[in-house]
């Protein structure tokens, strides 16, 4: 990956997602499929500047989904895990 903006998609605020960010200091990104982890801590660590103690990473696979007779496919996610370390927080999460 080029860019350190292309990694990142978008956060993912579910229940589980809020859960373990009270619970472990832990925040989850939908990825890029094609970037690795070390990319992953490469940019949240530059676009947010806290300091990153581990990534988990999951591959999504895409559903099937009809419409009538037409029938598609979602496309393949990648989930993030980022677990900070002690004392760090991101901030557009606080208000969520």
């Amino acid at each position: 990956m080029k860019n350190i903006y292309e990694v990142l998609k978008d956060p993912v605020i579910t229940e589980k997602g809020t859960i373990i960010k009270e619970e472990g200091n832990k925040v989850a990104f939908y990825v890029d499929v094609r970037a690795n982890k070390k990319e992953i801590k490469e940019a949240i660590e530059n676009i947010f500047g806290v300091k990153v103690d581990r990534v988990n990473t999951m591959k999504i696979p895409g559903k099937l989904r009809r419409m009538g007779r037409s029938e598609g496919k979602t496309s393949t996610r990648k989930k993030a895990y980022v677990t900070l370390k002690k004392g760090e927080k991101i901030e557009i999460f606080e208000g969520v």
